[in-house]
């Protein structure tokens, strides 16, 4: 099963998609996570780097890398023979995208890339994110990481999310209480 989980910077979704894999662990399924920029790849390291500078060329930089650092996955560890593959960041990364590009790469990728079986789009108030990018802070923040940015990102995100589709889940409650609705929604006790 495809599973995808997405939201703003500092909604808690690598937090979720690390919960349900150690759950579907514990039962005995094979999972493989991906989370996005990846780390163990140049294309994942040089989306995050672009994602520190500022300026149009760093945006659409980091923009392609991601988008490569996605394809990258798909095709080394998207059809691997596991019970569940679950990616943190996918099709909403275009949200991060200038209007009207934002709807136009959203839709170019929807019809090219595998859909998931099951995308969960984590919401949360701009505020609240940052509030949790400033508490977590390991080093410099990235171009996206301010409220001005997370406000416009979860505005294209919500609609691309409800035009997907997606599953929208309140982010802003206990981790645990997200990680319930994620599971129910999956039909997993």
């Amino acid at each position: 099963m495809f599973i995808v989980i997405d939201g703003l910077d500092g909604a808690g979704k690598t937090d979720q998609a690390v919960r349900l894999a150690n759950f579907l662990k514990r039962r005995g399924r094979t999972v493989c996570l991906r989370v996005h920029p990846s780390d163990d790849n140049m294309l994942g390291v040089y989306a995050k780097r672009f994602l520190q500078v500022e300026g149009r060329n760093a945006h659409f930089a980091s923009a392609l890398f991601y988008t490569l650092d996605v394809l990258h996955s798909l095709l080394r560890y998207g059809w691997f023979c596991v019970d569940y593959t679950v990616f943190v960041r996918y099709l909403l990364g275009t949200a991060y995208l200038p209007s009207p590009l934002d709807k136009v790469a959203y839709h170019f990728f929807s019809a090219l890339l595998p859909k998931p079986e099951k995308a969960f789009f984590i919401d949360v108030e701009p505020e609240v994110a940052y509030n949790r990018i400033v508490k977590r802070a390991h080093g410099a923040r990235e171009m996206f990481e301010n409220t001005a940015s997370l406000r416009k990102i979860r505005r294209k995100g919500l609609a691309l999310a409800k035009l997907g589709k997606w599953q929208i889940v309140d982010g802003a409650r206990e981790p645990s209480e997200v990680e319930l609705c994620i599971r129910r929604s999956l039909s997993l006790k």
